[in-house]
């Protein structure tokens, strides 16, 4: 049996749509077409996409006190080592610092080696935790003065988002550390009947993967 554990077993999140991979209704399409837009960081979009955020901060306790006080938005790295391929975590985390939403973007965890990409994968092909750890580095030696809350385009189960806030642990044991996804995957659902639906929820390591709650 592997006996990978990461040297962070939890991260809290909050998410503000949701998505619906195969539901058969209206909204459940409405959703599809927004993961899509989002995974081209289409920049006239993604402005518009931060400021419903930024709104819904203000009447959202949780996401409020996510982006509260000194907060360092921390990109996700995509799938490959830095390339010219459009990064839609990085495009996102500059969409919402420029509606007030952190203090500055910080590029402080880079892909060494390529995994597979998650959305062109079926579930037993999808990367692993210890796979997405053992891809990354920081970046940086410089010491985080605030809260780093990580940055990501969609969340399903949160191995990449557990394995990055791990990697940054290493390095930074004494951080805060939080996670920040746009639209969480609901799968297991036949369908939804809205896809703005803000949340607060926990990645945790069990049984030996990464579960998300909810």
């Amino acid at each position: 049996m592997n006996g990978f554990r990461p040297p962070l077993r939890n991260v809290a999140f909050c998410s503000s749509y949701i998505y619906s991979p195969r539901g058969p209704g209206f909204v459940s399409e409405a959703s599809r077409q927004l993961c899509a837009r989002l995974k081209t960081a289409d920049v006239a979009w993604l402005p518009r996409c931060a400021r419903t955020v930024h709104d819904q901060a203000i009447r959202y306790e949780a996401l409020a006190g996510l982006f509260a006080g000194d907060v360092i938005l921390v990109p996700v790295p995509g799938s490959a080592p830095r390339s010219t391929r459009v990064w839609a975590a990085e495009r996102l985390a500059t969409a919402l610092y420029s509606v007030g939403l952190g203090s500055h973007v910080w590029p402080a965890v880079r892909r060494l080696t390529a995994v597979r990409r998650s959305a062109t994968a079926i579930n037993t092909d999808r990367p692993t935790v210890q796979q997405h750890f053992e891809s990354l580095a920081i970046a940086t030696r410089a010491q985080p003065r605030g809260r780093l809350v990580l940055i990501d385009d969609v969340i399903t189960k949160g191995r990449t988002i557990l394995a990055v806030a791990a990697r940054l642990h290493t390095a930074f044991p004494d951080a805060d550390i939080r996670a920040f996804a746009l639209v969480r995957t609901m799968g297991l659902l036949p369908d939804v009947a809205r896809f703005l639906e803000p949340c607060q929820g926990v990645v945790r390591w069990a049984g030996g993967d990464a579960r998300r709650d909810p």
